[in-house]
This record gives C-alpha cells, structure tokens and sequence, in this order.
C-alpha cells in the first residue's frame, strides 16, 4: 500500500445517470435520453476523488464485490489519481449500484442496492496504511451495519494516537430517537464531525443547526462541528465561535455528491492550516461546483478553479464569539 495524505473509507458504490428526464415513464412507455452515465458514487469514492482533484494524494478504503462493477470502480478511481490498495472484494456479495433518475424540476429518485458495503468492517481495514496518512475521513457510519460503534471508536482513538487527524460523516437511513448513543463513544476522538442539518436533527432532536451543534460538543468540547444546510448554506460551531455562511448561488444540474465535494474542501482547508473561515469558503464553493454537472464528481473544481471562483463570487459569512 502506498502512502496517501488522506484516507477515505466508507461507501463504494456505481452510479448509473441518465440524462435529465422530461418526465417519468408511464408502464410500457420508452423514453429516449442523450445518454447514460456510469460513474462512481458513495461517500468515501466521491471524497476521495474530489480531493484528488485538488491535488491531494487520496485513498479509498471499502468494500466491493468480484464483478464487472467493482471492477469499473477501481479502474475509476485509479484513473482519477486515487489509491485503490485499501479496497477489499466481498466473497459472496455483488458491488453496490445505484440508478439515479433525474426529471426536470423534481429531486431524484434512487433505486439502490447495498450489497458489499454491508461486508464492510474493521477487519477490511489496514491499520499500517491509516497510520501512515495525515487524515482519515469515515463517511457512511451509521449505516455500514459492520462498522459499528465498537469497531468505529476502535479506528478513530487509533488514529487520534498515530497523530492524524479525523473527520466523522453520517449517513442515517434507519432514523430512531436513541441513535445519537451510537456516536457518542467515537466523538472523543473526532476533530471535525461533519454532518448535514437533516441527519442531526434526527441526531439531536433539536431543528436549529445552533443547538445541534451545541449538542454534539457536549460529548466533545474540542470537536469541531461542520454542518450542511444545502441551500441555506453551512455553520461552524466550535468551543469559542460560530461562523455561518450562506451558499454560492449556482444552476443546479444535479445535486448529487454536493456534500461530499464539500466535504473534500473542507479536509483540504484544514490540511492547508487555513483559519475556519478560509476552509469553510472553500468547502461551499468546491460543493457548489458538484451540483453543476450530472454524477457526483465531475462537476468539482480543480485548487484553481475553486480560488478562482471565490474571488469572483462573495460568499455572505457571519462570524459570532461563543461559549459553551
């Protein structure tokens, strides 16, 4: 395995786009598109990727099955820079897929199969590569039912301990009103958590993204909280300041991969020591570029093209001193 700056371990899947639809077929009815994407999806591919094109040398680490699919993903990502030694192969299960329709002036529709990503656990993991890295991103927890809270905490606090730095995302398919237990002995050792406002507020019970957060710090003062709100932007909430930021208004093509590109920025930011702020600006213009061509990644900004972007573009941010 060679070395990376920063791992990506979570979700592998292939995503297969069609072009944007006038309307749903009706049953028996054929329609025809200008054309069908192939294309990687899940949150560790999309991550990694996004970081690759800002010039970061990244790896994913996942699960994938022996078929045509999984094939597909890890000629993908090696084509996109990506180190692909950390992915392991499932015995018995296919590769993940998800066909994504897209319709004029309607949000997707997702017809998804989990498959290998189910297999994926700890022991998938090589704990030499990620001791080697500078951060390790996990994207996907809370529903790779393997990779559970033992096994998480497990790979965090050993991170933590080889000095790299760790940034926590969620997926919450499986919504119950006890499911922030199931984070709080990994949060000890989470730097920067990084969900979006719909997943904590099934976290937190709380609809402000300010009491959200405040929540997550509860169970670690040090953390940094990094939560998306799509349209209405981002917030920040450290122990000693919130920083909240509209979006870049941009044509919405597909808003597939957003918050992982955003993601990706912001790892990039804090790998570059830029203040909050500075991470935070970029973080929104590196997702706002994802949202702006069909599939997950193509879309993203080169490191140029995102500074290019934010000198033309303002980004409104507002700045407030807080104590917990």
């Amino acid at each position: 395995m060679g070395k990376v700056d920063v791992v990506c371990a979570g979700i592998l899947v292939t995503d297969i786009f069609s072009s944007i639809l006038p309307e749903l077929p009706k049953p028996g009815q054929l329609i025809l598109v200008d054309d069908i994407y192939l294309s990687t999806g899940g949150c560790a591919s999309n991550t990694a990727v996004s970081l690759s094109k800002l010039g970061i040398k990244s790896g994913a680490v996942g699960k994938i099955g022996k078929d045509l699919f999984g094939d597909f993903i890890v000629n993908y990502l090696k084509e996109k820079g990506v180190d692909t030694s950390g992915i392991s192969r499932s015995s018995d299960k296919a590769t993940s897929k998800t066909i994504v329709l897209l319709t004029f002036n309607e949000d997707r529709r997702f017809i998804h199969n989990f498959g290998a990503n189910a297999d994926f656990g700890l022991e998938d993991i090589d704990f030499d590569y990620i001791s080697q890295t500078k951060a390790l991103y996990i994207g996907g927890y809370l529903d790779l039912p393997r990779l559970n809270q033992a096994s998480v905490t497990k790979l965090l606090k050993f991170a933590r301990e080889k000095g790299v730095i760790t940034f926590l995302d969620v997926v919450v398919a499986h919504p119950h009103p006890e499911l922030i237990n199931e984070c709080k002995d990994a949060f000890p050792y989470v730097n920067y958590f990084l969900p979006n406002r719909d997943e904590a507020k099934i976290l937190t019970g709380e609809d402000d993204p300010r009491a959200q957060a405040e929540t997550f710090l509860k169970y670690n003062p040090e953390m940094t909280v990094v939560i998306t709100m799509g349209k209405e932007g981002s917030l920040v909430r450290t122990k000693e300041k919130i920083i909240q930021a509209k979006s870049y208004s941009v044509k919405i093509v597909d808003p597939s991969g957003g918050g992982d590109a955003f993601d990706a920025g912001f790892i990039f930011g804090v790998l570059e020591n830029w203040e909050l702020e500075e991470a935070l600006k970029f973080a929104s213009a590196l997702g706002a570029s994802a949202v702006t061509a069909i599939g997950c990644t193509p879309g993203v900004f080169t490191k140029d093209e995102a500074l290019k972007f934010i000198r033309e573009n303002k980004l409104e941010m507002e700045v407030i001193r807080a104590s917990l």
